[in-house]
């Protein structure tokens, strides 16, 4: 173990200390001719990839057990405690990710407009992820009771002033988007629970419930006004793709084989859409990183697609004669006779989710099998360039157009070959299973996914086959590659941690992981000390160990008594909470949990505290505002257990001590993702030491 630590320059610990940012495979990885390993695979980052990035820092969701919220919880023990993407930075954000304005109204504001003008522009995108993202903006606005952009405290909702309490909310908050979207609140909490929160309980199921009904009824009420019908309330949401009734959701044994045949077909149909947009992804953030490249990056795939879909629609001969199909409001003529329409006009050129609506409902005959292989084709790489735009997009309605139109084929290609026509006479449930089944290898949801479309399609009877679509793409494309999600979360160098920790990390161990030497503050700590360790920018440290003051001995290191956060150090500072060093008399008023909350979330930064060189002499008593109980492992502990304390418990700091429990090491968010550097990542690391 100690060889490892020598080789490896991301195991040192000669200047790795706090929330650093080092490599995560190191400066010395080239010394082993391994990556090429590394980069024949897509499903790794490549080696200049592999950085976590500064700008992302750990969400404080275990709260200080100090005294003064102690004190707070005993006084108000009778007050209810409150529940509580860009999916992917939502996903990372309830992971314990803060993102940086992942959840500001500016942002809120920017998403609202840009998928307006992305999807009036007839874009390969669609709408639901900028939702959610929306109602999780919405949900952490309401939950702070106050708005820092708009400068406006409105003194009420305190209490979910942390963390802890926002996240919660911002789960409901990406629930109720799904829920507003597909007409889903059951869908909605499943995919909260699936795909957004890291942490759950049994009081947080039934509140994000009761948010995702109240989104699905505030919809319908305003839906009823806009369509004249005030008080109707049975709108099925957003995004509607129509009922199957009748023969329709009828389905045999012997198709079960077809729809797993589906199933690993959108697997790798996924796991290739995946691919492509990984390498072009990475593309994009070696050559289009400036904001005028983007710019005419999404002006470019605006004028090819209008040119693709413009061509393929005039070298169509896919010609409909008008009341064949009484499922089309707007029908087409584009290039066609009198009295007919243009199926690839109807595919191309009606909203996504309307164009989902006709593969799924549009009677035998409708779509002619050369118009949907064109189609599929043509809108696939088209999705694929798209996601990645610096326009606000979602995948989820371009995936299930995708596998609604090679899903639809299938279905025809089964009555050509099928002996009795009767058997394969509606292709439009096929349409069902391959959207599901494209949607499920991209994205791989499996639980939520079928609850979402039992609901936005109102049938249960299809409720085991998706479910059994899904399952097998999951299975299928994690074989290849990640989920589309995941890839971006790791090109975006998140510190992200998974549910599971690495499969060959037993071999590690708290030693190995931790940073060391740890900057630690005493009881009575003297202000100029930690004036000084706040204002290094070398080493950006968010929690401290305190320590029982130590010998005259400094490379002795101290028993732990607490820990506590630079956040909790920069508010004492700019309230004065000084002890006189003569006296040892507290010279100033006592602090209450609300002077922390007021200044939560954007506290001010070292350099706008002005402390006087008297003052710098003065002491700082840290014992009211520690943690005195924070978490603590042996330095033996394995590394699957260090990570599943952080998973399980929403950790951001980890004191590591030794057999007199005296800190030897600090274990952070990001200690823990450098190790995590994906499946099989561990094992080719390995091989690189033996």
């Amino acid at each position: 173990m100690a060889n490892i630590t020598k080789k490896v320059s991301w195991s040192s610990r000669g200047d790795d200390r706090g929330e650093r940012t080092p490599l995560l495979n190191g400066a010395e990885e080239a010394k082993y001719n391994k990556q090429d390993i590394v980069r024949s695979r897509p499903k790794e980052i490549p080696h200049n990839e592999k950085l976590l990035s500064l700008k992302y820092e750990s969400l404080d969701y275990d709260n200080s057990e100090n005294q003064l919220f102690l004190e707070e919880e005993r006084r108000m023990s009778h007050m209810p405690i409150a529940a509580g993407s860009g999916i992917p930075q939502i996903k990372c954000y309830l992971n314990g990710v803060k993102i940086p304005r992942v959840v500001r109204l500016k942002t809120l504001a920017i998403k609202v407009f840009g998928v307006i003008c992305s999807v009036a522009g007839g874009l390969a995108v669609g709408k639901e992820g900028p939702m959610i993202h929306s109602g999780a903006v919405v949900a952490a606005g309401v939950s702070q009771g106050r708005s820092t952009s708009l400068k406006k405290d409105f003194k009420i909702f305190e209490y979910f002033r942390r963390d802890t309490e926002k996240r919660d909310f911002v789960s409901a908050g990406a629930a109720a988007g799904v829920s507003a979207a597909f007409g889903a609140p059951v869908g909605g909490v499943l995919f909260s629970l699936e795909e957004g929160a890291s942490f759950w309980n049994q009081m947080l199921t039934w509140r994000i419930f009761f948010a995702s009904m109240i989104s699905t009824f505030t919809l319908n009420f305003f839906l009823s006004i806009y369509h004249g019908k005030p008080g109707q309330l049975s709108s099925p949401g957003l995004i509607n793709f129509g009922r199957f009734d009748g023969d329709s959701v009828q389905y045999n044994l012997y198709e079960i084989p077809l729809f797993i045949i589906m199933g690993a077909l959108g697997g790798m149909l996924g796991a290739l859409f995946n691919v492509i947009n990984y390498w072009l992804t990475i593309f994009r953030i070696r050559y289009v990183h400036r904001p005028c490249l983007q710019v005419m990056e999404a002006m470019l795939v605006a004028a090819v697609t209008a040119t693709v879909s413009f061509a393929m629609i005039y070298f169509s001969n896919d010609c409909q004669p008008l009341g064949q199909d009484s499922t089309e409001e707007y029908p087409l003529q584009l290039f066609c006779a009198d009295g007919e329409y243009n199926s690839m006009a109807t595919a191309f050129f009606n909203t996504p989710e309307r164009s989902v609506r006709s593969l799924f409902h549009n009677p035998p005959g409708t779509y002619n099998p050369i118009t949907l292989g064109l189609f599929t084709l043509a809108y696939f790489f088209l999705a694929v360039w798209t996601y990645g735009l610096t326009v606000s997009a979602g995948v989820f309605i371009p995936s299930l157009l995708i596998g609604a139109a090679w899903g639809r084929l299938f279905g025809i290609l089964l009555s050509y070959i099928a002996s009795s026509q009767s058997i394969w006479a509606d292709p439009g449930k096929y349409a069902l299973i391959g959207a599901a089944a494209q949607l499920g290898g991209i994205v791989r949801m499996t639980l939520s996914l079928t609850v979402i479309l039992v609901e936005a399609t109102g049938n249960v009877t299809y409720g085991f086959p998706i479910m059994l679509v899904l399952m097998t793409a999951k299975i299928v494309g994690d074989y290849f590659i990640e989920g589309l999600y995941d890839i971006h979360i790791k090109l975006q160098s998140v510190p992200f941690l998974h549910w599971e920790a690495p499969p060959t990390s037993h071999w590690l161990t708290a030693r190995e992981v931790m940073s060391s030497p740890v900057t630690c503050f005493n009881r009575v700590e003297k202000v100029g000390r930690i004036v000084d360790v706040l204002s290094n920018t070398s080493t950006i440290h968010n929690g401290f160990p305190v320590v029982v003051d130590t010998t005259d001995n400094d490379d002795e290191p101290g028993k732990i008594c607490g820990l506590i956060l630079r956040s909790q150090l920069i508010v004492l500072l700019k309230h004065k909470v000084f002890v006189e060093r003569a006296s040892s008399r507290l010279s100033q008023r006592r602090l209450q949990l609300k002077d922390f909350r007021d200044a939560y979330p954007r506290f001010p930064p070292i350099q706008s505290i002005h402390v006087s060189q008297d003052e710098r002499e003065c002491m700082m008593d840290l014992t009211e505002f520690m943690n005195p109980t924070p978490y603590t492992v042996p330095q033996e502990t394995s590394l699957p257990r260090v990570f599943k304390l952080f998973r399980a418990l929403g950790l951001r700091h980890l004191v590591v001590v030794d057999n007199e429990n005296r800190v030897v090491g600090l274990v952070t968010r990001k200690d823990l993702a450098r190790y995590h550097v994906g499946k099989d990542g561990l094992e080719e690391l390995h091989l690189a030491q033996t």
